[in-house]
């Protein structure tokens, strides 16, 4: 982190600890992992929160993710390495990511509800949005990712 920023642990705990509890609902919902950080990641690239993607990309392998969907995960719309499920949830991602210019299209969200359920797009709308509050609060810090 850099020095002069603040740091939400110490000064928010209790805000930061309800942040917490959701990500922990997240991780619990019934949302597969590997979902879960392709979508983590993919907002993180575009969002261009160095913090997190060392985060995820890390978090991703330990749990089974190839470096070959990593590393062509910016590029998930010419690569057919990931399912219409996840294609569908990567839109969903870019679309809430970029909600001002993008204003969530329809077409994105029919898509979602041909591979999930009502709850797994309620799950997934809501890690899409945990996920960018981090990006925001890393980037905001100014937190420096491990150099190991």
């Amino acid at each position: 982190m850099h020095a002069d920023r603040l740091l939400p642990t110490q000064i928010a705990p209790e805000g930061y600890a309800a942040l917490r509890a959701v990500e922990a609902y997240i991780l619990k919902c019934g949302l597969p992992r590997s979902l879960i950080e392709l979508v983590k990641m993919r907002a993180s690239q575009i969002n261009g929160c160095a913090y997190c993607l060392d985060v995820h990309s890390k978090d991703a392998r330990k749990h089974g993710e190839s470096e070959q969907r990593l590393y062509l995960l910016d590029a998930w719309r010419e690569s057919p390495l990931y399912s219409q499920a996840e294609r569908a949830a990567l839109a969903w991602t870019e679309a809430l990511t970029n909600v001002a210019d993008t204003r969530a299209p329809d077409a994105d969200y029919e898509e979602l509800r041909k591979h999930f359920t009502d709850k797994e797009i309620t799950d997934l709308t809501i890690l899409i949005g945990m996920i960018n509050f981090w990006n925001r609060l890393a980037i905001g810090m100014r937190y420096v990712h491990d150099v190991s």
